[in-house]
């Protein structure tokens, strides 16, 4: 079997069956295609079996979005993968462990490395674009947020609420992931998930506002 497939045997022996849309095998295999096209785009070297590792255990350990330990995820995913690693005496642990942990917008961790910065921009792209939009909807589902403000959507008379409203989270968290990216080709990226979010978001206050 690849490797590829070795991880997602692994991925399916932990998580069992899907209950989160959000972070499911898809968005693993996505965020490794991500992975691959930003990697393509660049003019440095960059280990694609350190990409495809941390593409598909990168959350591994998926805790809710609202759990206190959800900061831990990423270092929780990291020492998995870690052991999952050596056992299989496969080298660059040291490396896997580092990207995974840098992938996390949470933790905040350094993310120096240029596979680290790689796997956290190919991640931060799920969060834009029309995937970004349906994962944002779906976890505001799982969270019990409503949609929109009917009155004021775009929350020009009250505070931003993304944890009441999935549409706030586009302006407290969404379009500022686009100005975090390290590499020129997610970036390029980025700029046309942005695009269609605003439009997204022109239409949705169209239609929601009463």
């Amino acid at each position: 079997m690849s490797l590829q497939g070795d991880l997602e045997v692994e991925v399916r022996r932990v998580w069992g069956a899907p209950s989160d849309g959000a972070h499911d095998i898809w968005h693993l295999r996505r965020v490794w295609a991500n992975c691959t096209r930003i990697a393509d785009g660049l003019a440095q070297e960059v280990d694609r079996d350190v990409l495809l590792i941390g593409a598909y255990l990168h959350d591994i350990v998926n805790l809710p979005k609202d759990d206190p330990r959800r900061k831990e995820a990423a270092d929780m995913s990291a020492r998995h993968a870690v052991d999952w690693m050596q056992a299989r005496g496969l080298p660059r642990s040291d490396a896997v462990a580092y990207a995974i942990r840098g992938h996390s917008y949470s933790a905040n961790a350094p993310c120096e490395t240029l596979e680290a910065q790689v796997l956290q921009d190919a991640d931060r792209l799920e969060a834009l674009g029309a995937i970004g939009i349906a994962r944002c909807f779906n976890i505001a589902g799982q969270m019990g947020s409503g949609l929109v403000h009917g009155f004021d959507p775009l929350a020009t008379e009250r505070p931003l609420d993304d944890r009441a409203y999935a549409l706030d989270h586009f302006e407290t968290k969404l379009f500022g992931v686009a100005e975090t990216l390290n590499t020129a080709p997610a970036r390029a990226l980025a700029d046309e998930r942005v695009k269609v979010m605003r439009s997204f978001v022109a239409q949705l206050v169209q239609e929601a506002s009463l």
